[in-house]
């Protein structure tokens, strides 16, 4: 089984990636409204997988996943938006990230699918 911890500032976005994720077994750890919230969580927890919203109140998502790959453990981030992947494209490819999902594509499956192919 996979742990993910999910961070995002919508509780409604949260509730509902928590549902379709342990629909598909996925064992979720916890979730963050923030990205400082969320490095705390990282380390109480330790998740397998953070998905990470790239729009947070505090610090946007891609300075998390520098944040993330800078901590002990280094899970795996998936960064996700609702914005169309095509105007991150430069940013993600960047990023020390697994990937990106748009949050209406968003499934259990799709994670894994995203996971595998990165190895």
């Amino acid at each position: 089984m996979r742990t993910v911890l999910i961070v995002d500032d919508s509780a409604a976005f949260r509730t509902a990636a928590r549902a379709l994720l342990e629909a598909e077994q996925w064992i979720v750890v916890g979730e963050s409204a923030d990205g400082r919230s969320a490095l705390r969580a990282i380390a109480r927890v330790r998740p397998h997988v953070v998905l990470v919203d790239i729009g947070l109140p505090d610090i946007d998502g891609f300075e998390l996943a520098q944040e993330i790959a800078r901590s002990e453990g280094k899970p795996r981030v998936v960064l996700c938006s609702t914005r169309p992947e095509r105007v991150i494209r430069q940013r993600l490819a960047a990023a020390p990230v697994e990937g990106f999902i748009a949050k209406d594509e968003l499934s259990g499956a799709r994670l894994r699918e995203l996971l595998a192919a990165t190895g």
